[in-house]
């Protein structure tokens, strides 16, 4: 048992530092894990001593308990890395988990706003307060950008480089890279920053952009409440989230014609786009990607 821990102890180790998982894939990794621990418990097995049958009989108890195709996928992806883990660093020769296959599921489309939608989303925020200015300087954001919540709940002061149009965002894994921005977002933030200068900053803060009333980085849990506040004000049906404004600023620029290129760089996908193929590409190209297909810049 004490080996057993002392694996998945190096296995969460080989996530955090050689993978560069965040916490929260960490956390799920590690969850997968352990639900194949418990049937090799069960069943008096080491992971090592794990056939294809052994996993397959796995899976199929996770479907006899009502588990859907959908998370089963996710399941087996997370015990396929942990066996490639285990081959990667000796404990065995073959992976029984190549034979192994993933359910067919079907693609579950993002929900997107529609234009028109942004636009109505957008018109019920009070722009009076010092609240609904950084609520539609982080929308503005969110939509111009691309950005995941978790970026932008990170932006610094010392991240904006207005003049030459762009912001740097720390993506997963701590990548950077540098994002275009409208000047419609560049307007909406430079409107906030006057109300910013009512807030007593806490100390460490004091280059963070977006802060709640007490003087700290704005979380995303704030941003999720007032989104949804904001959508049933404009009576949009749709189920929505911060991450609804990332699918939307990708389709919207695909349906205006921006290279699938330029647009999966700038949303910083994993396989694409590390720093250094970043830095091989032509900034300006991008920056024009965003002028000529975003709706923001369309005016």
């Amino acid at each position: 048992m004490a080996k057993e821990n002392n694996i998945a102890k190096k296995y969460g180790n080989y996530l955090l530092l050689e993978k560069s998982l965040s916490p929260n894939s960490i956390d799920a990794y590690m969850t997968d894990l352990a639900k194949l621990s418990g049937f090799l418990q069960n069943e008096g097995l080491k992971a090592e001593e794990v056939t294809l049958d052994h996993l397959q009989q796995f899976v199929a108890q996770l479907y006899d308990i009502g588990i859907n195709a959908r998370s089963v996928a996710r399941i087996i992806s997370g015990i396929k890395s942990f066996y490639n883990f285990l081959v990667l660093d000796g404990y065995m020769q073959n992976d029984p988990t190549e034979l192994l296959e993933t359910p067919k599921i079907g693609l579950k489309l993002p929900t997107v706003l529609s234009l028109e939608e942004i636009e109505k989303l957008m018109s019920v925020i009070d722009l009076s307060t010092r609240e609904g200015q950084r609520n539609r300087a982080i929308l503005e954001t969110l939509y111009s950008c691309g950005l995941r919540i978790s970026e932008l709940t990170k932006l610094k002061f010392s991240d904006l480089f207005f003049d030459e149009g762009f912001i740097k965002v720390e993506g997963k894994g701590s990548k950077q890279r540098l994002v275009p921005i409208s000047h419609i977002a560049i307007n909406e933030i430079e409107k906030y920053m006057y109300y910013r200068t009512e807030v007593n900053v806490k100390k460490g803060h004091e280059d963070s952009l977006f802060l709640s009333n007490r003087g700290t980085p704005i979380s995303r849990i704030m941003v999720f409440h007032f989104i949804k506040e904001y959508a049933v004000q404009a009576g949009i049906k749709k189920v929505i989230s911060p991450h609804t404004f990332r699918h939307s600023f990708a389709t919207h620029l695909l349906e205006g014609g921006a290279n699938i290129r330029a647009i999966q760089l700038m949303l910083g996908h994993e396989k694409i786009t590390t720093t250094e193929i970043y830095t091989h590409m032509d900034r300006e190209y991008l920056r024009q990607e965003i002028i000529e297909h975003h709706p923001r810049n369309k005016r």
